[in-house]
């Protein structure tokens, strides 16, 4: 058995926004919880969700998320879930308030990063607060991206 201090967490990353860093310039990151149904959940645990092209949005002092998929949980028959509903964000009020603010004054856009189980077995959401990267900028972070491989590689062939 390990010691006290020593435990890691362990993520299980369910789903993942990979083109959210390259499309947006992060900001700041938030946890948040969602309110899942129960075949929402076990369909979750087969690890099929999709959450490339969704977004959150505040609607009446809540924080929802839209456009994510969930796929059908099979063995769930008639009690089964909508794949594309709104699904609610469990967030502080302090961030709601901050998340608001920051999306109406500043322009900012809630992108959801990834989903993963944490340690406890809950779903979580990662939400990034972001801006949108002109043309210029993703070009500037591919050549970026371009050097650091052929550093490592340089570094690699010669160290």
């Amino acid at each position: 058995m390990a010691p006290k201090g020593s435990q890691r967490v362990v993520k299980k990353i369910v789903a993942e926004n990979r083109k959210a860093r390259f499309n947006y310039e992060i900001i700041d990151t938030y946890e948040a919880g969602l309110v899942l149904k129960g075949t929402e959940v076990k369909s979750l645990r087969e690890g099929k969700a999709n959450i490339a092209e969704s977004y959150a949005s505040d609607e009446d002092g809540e924080i929802w998320l839209i456009n994510s998929y969930l796929p059908e949980y099979l063995q769930a028959n008639r009690f089964n879930h909508e794949p594309r509903r709104r699904r609610k964000l469990l967030l502080s009020g302090r961030e709601i308030g901050r998340l608001r603010s920051a999306v109406n004054r500043e322009g900012m856009t809630l992108i959801p990063l990834k989903i993963y189980f944490n340690d406890s077995g809950r779903a979580k959401l990662e939400l990034a607060l972001a801006k949108g990267k002109k043309i210029h900028d993703k070009r500037e972070s591919e050549k970026e991206r371009d050097w650091n491989r052929q550093k490592n590689r340089l570094l690699k062939d010669n160290g």
